[in-house]
């Protein structure tokens, strides 16, 4: 099941099973219910929930997060911040977990080649798929480039 179907389904189990909890004569907390017409007592409402959007994929937010401030402060190439990123987003969703794999493999191509002719162009894939990932990012609504 797409984990984006998890949470709502998640949230009305948990409804549900929150409604049967106490007994039918007190809510939440013990207080007492008012009767409802008819003699049969009154359950009170859920309240407004959380944003599952803000939540959703907080993995995938941190590495969006680290990945937006590496580009903006130029650091990208700089050790352990590609690391960074490809660790916050191990348990993301699959497009910001593949789109960091690939960042990940980049960087790993652009170390072996210091000091070769081959460094600069391997350099510029990483900063191509850091823009590749910058756009998956925005396209997951986690984009944090400002």
């Amino acid at each position: 099941m797409p984990r984006r179907l998890m949470l709502p389904l998640v949230t009305v189990l948990v409804l549900l099973a929150g409604c049967s909890s106490g007994d039918s004569t007190t809510g939440t907390g013990g207080t007492p219910l008012s009767p409802a017409p008819g003699g049969a007592p009154s359950v009170p409402l859920a309240g407004p929930s959380a944003d599952p959007s803000a939540t959703e994929d907080e993995p995938g937010t941190v590495a969006c997060g680290e990945l937006a401030a590496a580009i903006n402060d130029g650091t990208l190439m700089n050790p352990g911040v590609v690391d960074a990123i490809v660790a916050a987003s191990g348990t993301a969703d699959a497009p910001i977990a593949d789109a960091s794999a690939r960042l990940a493999a980049a960087y790993v191509t652009a170390k072996a080649s210091a000091g070769s002719e081959g460094e600069p162009d391997a350099v510029a894939a990483v900063s191509a798929v850091a823009a590749e990932m910058s756009e998956v990012c925005g396209e997951s609504g986690l984009d944090t480039v400002g």
